[in-house]
């Protein structure tokens, strides 16, 4: 995912999308492509790796919810969640296809051993130290274009 400011390049960060082809149809679990939003700014001051439930965090790193779980295989939300609202009507926007109402995240990751591989059930997947990097840059209203 690169990120631009005046036509510049200012950072550009390894990423995970869906295992699933690009989709921005309901139940798909495919990464919707077209311009977003950033609608809702969720986990600042929490620690890097925290894991979150339901948009709240849990307390726990994601070290200990797997250990209490007995997998590694889970793909859970932590450090920072930026939730993606749809701009494109009828494509990532409105009844069918909403981005927001499909709960599309860019959030960290616990399996940061795989990004840039396609892993996510539509989310945007990134390091939980990028992450964090990229919430202190953004703020609600500033607009994401994902392109695949």
């Amino acid at each position: 995912m690169q990120f631009y400011r005046d036509g510049k390049l200012v950072k550009a960060y390894v990423v995970s999308t869906s295992k699933r082809p690009p989709s921005t149809v309901d139940g798909s679990l495919g990464t919707p492509p077209g311009l977003h939003a950033i609608a809702d700014r969720i986990g600042a001051g929490q620690p890097p790796g925290i894991v979150f439930k339901g948009r709240v965090p849990t307390g726990f790193h994601f070290n200990e919810i797997l250990d209490r779980m007995g997998v590694d295989e889970a793909n859970l939300i932590t450090t920072r969640i930026l939730r993606l609202k749809g701009l494109e009507a009828a494509k990532n926007q409105g009844p069918g296809v909403d981005s927001y109402e499909r709960f599309i995240y860019i959030h960290g990751t616990n399996r940061e051993d795989r990004l840039g591989q396609r892993q996510s059930a539509g989310c945007i997947l990134m390091g939980n130290l990028d992450i964090i990097e990229l919430f202190e840059e953004v703020r609600t209203g500033d607009l994401v274009l994902i392109d695949l």
